[in-house]
């Protein structure tokens, strides 16, 4: 740092040390040795309790799971983008073949899409952890009548 050139920047000067200097010490010299080093560049956020684990009059349990059901949701929007991109690139580049070689990224996609619509399907902009709950629930007690969506109803036994 510059020597100050008056009296007056030379005293803010030291009482800015006085008080910036112990938190600048206690940051290097504990809080960034013991921090964990991550190789990636996003937040990461911790795992909250799900819907199902919260209490019906515990607000800030329900806020929390709204929040990490939309921070699922953006990612498996990534996750089905990222597969799409790549099964696109696959058919630009093998263009006349495409159709041989592109063939695992396609199933990985369609895969991945079937999923995605399983889960946050019909739910709309505005959905929220009660109503992806509610939707998993109403697919179970389907499927436990009438067996797996998509193959048939099951005849009476």
């Amino acid at each position: 740092m510059p020597e100050p050139r008056s009296p007056m920047a030379s005293f803010a000067q030291s009482v800015s040390n006085i008080i910036d200097g112990p938190i600048t010490w206690f940051r290097e010299t504990i809080v960034e040795p013991n921090q964990e080093k991550y190789n990636w560049y996003h937040q990461r956020f911790q795992r909250v309790p799900t819907i199902d684990q919260c209490y019906t009059d515990d607000a800030v349990c329900r806020f929390e799971a709204d929040q990490q059901f939309r921070r699922d949701r953006m990612v498996d929007n990534e996750i089905v983008n990222i597969l799409r991109q790549r099964f696109e690139d696959c058919t630009l580049y093998e263009a006349p073949d495409h159709i041989i070689k592109c063939k695992p990224i396609l199933e990985q996609y369609e895969k991945a899409t079937e999923n995605w619509f399983i889960k946050y399907g019909d739910l709309g902009g505005y959905a929220n952890a009660k109503t992806a709950y509610m939707k998993q629930k109403h697919r179970l007690i389907w499927e436990r009548r009438h067996g797996p969506v998509g193959s048939g109803m099951k005849g009476k036994e």
